[in-house]
């Protein structure tokens, strides 16, 4: 039993090296392309740390295991909103443009939205069963490729580099090294992590949906944690907010897309609870940016939604 907890010590360290090298080489990036820290958030930094993730619902779609796979992202988008949005804005209020309020925010809402249409065959079309079909998941992966297309033309419209100081001046190779270096911390640090904490949460009876909501999820998001905590701390606000609603966007699209394509996933109804968490915790995140300070998540509001969290938490273990 020694070793689980070998695990979640190591993972910890390597996560919060590699959120510190990840935040570092993309703002470092952001500044010699001369785009806001809002794209790179939004792709560079939300892709890299989807990827445990994407990891882990690829092994769970080849190996049958439909619940992990779903619940690992419904619980990492949820997670990723009032958890680390949560945490981050307690470490420094986070202030976003007004794009960032009307375009990316409800396109991850738009994303959480399309998901419970496309699971619930059995509600739309009276059939015995639904899943997320092949078909579902071409049309994830399209929504996908408009959201990256975006992206691109917001990377050539928006001149963020003029706004920030930077603090080091670092070389392309030298940015791109430091990206990469982060990614593999974050990789590592959360694979350990998580199968740590999983091996500790089945020794005490949890089942495996539960798992995959809580401990999978919880463990595959912390390096979004680590990143937006990092990049607040840091005064990089546009990191933490774009790497958080950037991934919201990625775990639908494309990590429910891929895990899709490669192996349809069978739907179960109580999971529905779930996603319409997932959407109440968007709209919650879009009203808050007219609450208080506008367009800002002050630390009370952070506070808040970490208290929402730990309410949901409460919530499934009573569920089961």
């Amino acid at each position: 039993m020694l070793l689980p907890f070998v695990l979640l010590v190591a993972g910890f360290i390597f996560l919060v090296k590699g959120a510190d090298l990840l935040v570092d080489g993309a703002a470092s990036i952001a500044r010699r392309l001369r785009i806001s820290d809002l794209v790179i958030g939004l792709t560079v930094v939300a892709f890299g740390t989807s990827t445990p993730e994407l990891f882990v619902n690829i092994v769970a779609s080849l190996s049958g295991n439909s619940e992990i796979a779903i619940g690992n992202v419904l619980g990492s988008n949820i997670a990723n909103i009032l958890l680390i949005l949560g945490i981050a804005s307690m470490i420094y209020p986070l202030s976003v443009g007004r794009g960032t309020v009307w375009r990316e925010i409800p396109f991850s809402l738009l994303a959480a939205l399309v998901l419970g249409v496309v699971a619930n065959d059995h509600l739309i079309d009276r059939y015995g069963f639904s899943e997320i079909s092949r078909g579902d998941g071409f049309v994830f992966l399209l929504f996908f490729v408009i959201f990256i297309y975006y992206s691109g033309t917001i990377a050539l419209t928006v001149n963020g580099a003029e706004e920030q100081a930077p603090e080091k001046q670092r070389g392309t190779a030298v940015s791109i090294l430091l990206v990469a270096a982060g990614l593999v911390g974050l990789t590592i640090g959360g694979q350990w992590i998580v199968n740590g904490a999983t091996r500790i949460a089945l020794a005490l009876g949890m089942s495996e949906a539960l798992v995959g909501l809580t401990i999978v999820a919880i463990g595959t998001s912390l390096p979004e944690l680590a990143t937006s905590a990092v990049a607040a701390y840091r005064r990089n606000v546009e990191i933490a907010v774009g790497n958080v609603v950037g991934s919201n966007i990625f775990n639908i699209f494309f990590v429910l897309g891929i895990s899709s394509v490669i192996k349809p996933l069978p739907f179960q109804t109580v999971s529905n609870t779930d996603i319409g968490m997932v959407i109440l915790a968007s709209l919650v995140l879009f009203a808050v940016m007219f609450t208080g300070r506008r367009h800002t998540m002050d630390r009370w509001e952070g506070a808040l939604m970490l208290g929402g969290y730990v309410v949901y938490i409460g919530y499934l273990v009573a569920r089961g």
